[in-house]
């Protein structure tokens, strides 16, 4: 049990489900840029006062642990601090300010109605950001509110500069490239933001590090040497470098694990999870007999 975490080795004498259900929960995985994220949050929480607040955009491809790095910065803030000054917004679908106001009361627990009282919500958020003081506001998913007309967009963006001047709040804006790309249309916006990029993970000692990180953390018996040349690079390929899909991958090979009784993951058990990369699901044969 030596190719094991201490707190891990406990669970391979739970039973079959609790086993599983330990392997499938949802684990931080505290790599490089994971804790340089939560090093540049953090710095954003304990900067003094300032009337031009900086933010900060965290940019990568989807499942790649953006929104994890986030939520866990937050959640470890709740529990230490005496007030609450992070807050997790969780951008709506659809565009214009009525959705985007609507996702800011939603994350500050306050009650909303359906009308579309765009001033009204300002009002009120104002009054919630004025009595709650946030320091930092984490908007999750950005780029679903750069889907809308072009005045919706500036509208939002002037909203973010004014919470900088008017209420000291440092955004945070999470999301895929389209992200960096609007903010830094104009030199405005880009002078307000750094960047902190969670790109695609590359085959090198970083990756094997990560993944013998993963074996530490799952229950099973006997070591798979994940980072061995052959099963690492089929899990690369499989997940195509991107960390969701990397737990997932070795998360559903342990499992098969568990369930045959063979307690270790080898290239061939990959082979038979019949596992196809994001990009190739759109092509994939079982495609054809949904039709």
């Amino acid at each position: 049990m030596d190719h094991l975490l201490e707190h891990v080795r406990s669970y391979l004498d739970r039973s079959l489900d609790e086993r599983i259900a330990y392997i499938q929960a949802p684990r931080w995985i505290g790599h490089r840029v994971a804790m340089q994220a939560h090093e540049r949050l953090a710095e954003l929480l304990a900067r003094p006062a300032a009337l031009r607040t900086r933010g900060l955009m965290l940019v990568g491809p989807y499942a790649n642990g953006k929104t994890m790095m986030a939520e866990r910065f937050a959640v470890e803030h709740l529990r230490a601090a005496e007030q609450q000054r992070v807050w997790v917004v969780q951008t709506r679908e659809g565009a214009g300010l009525a959705h985007f106001y609507g996702s800011i009361l939603q994350a500050l627990r306050a009650p909303t109605s359906n009308r579309r009282d765009v001033g009204r919500k300002a009002e009120q958020i104002d009054y919630l950001f004025d009595r709650l003081k946030p320091r930092i506001l984490i908007f999750d998913e950005f780029h679903n509110v750069l889907r809308g007309r072009t005045r919706d967009v500036e509208a939002v963006l002037a909203f973010l500069r004014r919470i900088g001047r008017q209420f000291d709040i440092s955004p945070v804006l999470i999301g895929e490239v389209a992200v960096y790309d609007v903010i830094n249309q104009t030199s405005e916006m880009a002078s307000r933001f750094d960047l902190h990029a969670a790109p695609r993970w590359q085959y090198d000692e970083e990756f094997l590090t990560l993944l013998d990180s993963l074996e530490a953390a799952l229950p099973l018996a006997r070591s798979s040497d994940l980072s061995d040349e052959k099963l690492a690079r089929e899990i690369f390929r499989l997940s195509e470098g991107l960390i969701g899909e990397i737990v997932a991958v070795v998360t559903a090979a342990a499992i098969a694990a568990v369930r045959s009784g063979a307690e270790r993951i080898t290239k061939s058990d990959l082979g038979q999870l019949c596992y196809v990369p994001l990009s190739q699901r759109r092509r994939a044969p079982v495609r054809d007999y949904l039709l």
